[in-house]
């Protein structure tokens, strides 16, 4: 199976996930590891017009951006090989607001590295909203609803799935304090 010019063995697919999918990964797969992948940084900068945000009204969910300094922490999935076209495809549609596929090299708990594929939603795509203040995100992730649910379930299960992990990612957690405040300030 070739993706980007790179070829896989189809025993060995993994994928990354870094937002949505460490805690709602929605396919089929044989193995679960966390792990990171270095000299990248997560931030709520890409618009959600089909997931967690409508037209007109977006929702913001998580890309990286390169920051030599910073790892990101994940999940990878090891996908079998009679699922693989399937998975890529679901994962292709799920996907669509403005990612790519990339490949990664990934390095486990278990300090063993594994190249994976992941997708990356750069400031190119049409979608990319970018940096704003913390304050202005987590008000329009509040605001947010779509088709999968509220942005604020987004932010906050991922925090928890970090949480979980033992992982605390400064600007996640940043987000979902304030987004907790705004919630409290409503009821």
């Amino acid at each position: 199976m070739t993706l980007r010019g790179q070829t896989y063995r189809a025993d060995a697919m993994w994928v990354f996930g870094y937002g949505s999918l460490i805690w709602r990964p929605s396919f089929p797969f044989v193995e679960r590891r966390e792990g990171y992948i270095q000299g990248w940084g997560r931030w709520f900068y890409q618009g959600s017009t089909d997931h967690r945000g409508v037209p007109g009204a977006p929702g913001r969910v998580v890309t990286l951006l390169p920051d030599a300094d910073t790892s990101c922490w994940g999940a990878a999935y090891r996908v079998s090989p009679a699922d693989s076209e399937r998975v890529l495809a679901e994962l292709d549609h799920r996907e669509q607001g403005g990612y790519d596929r990339h490949t990664v090299r990934v390095i486990t708990r278990e300090d063993e590295p594994l190249d994976a594929l992941m997708y990356l939603a750069t400031p190119e795509n049409s979608s990319y909203l970018g940096r704003a203040s913390d304050l202005e995100i987590a008000r329009q992730i509040f605001a947010a609803h779509g088709p999968s649910g509220s942005n604020s379930e987004y932010l906050l299960e991922l925090e928890r799935a970090l949480s979980s992990m033992g992982v605390r990612d400064p600007h996640v957690s940043a987000l979902a304090d304030l987004v907790r405040t705004l919630q409290s300030e409503r009821d």
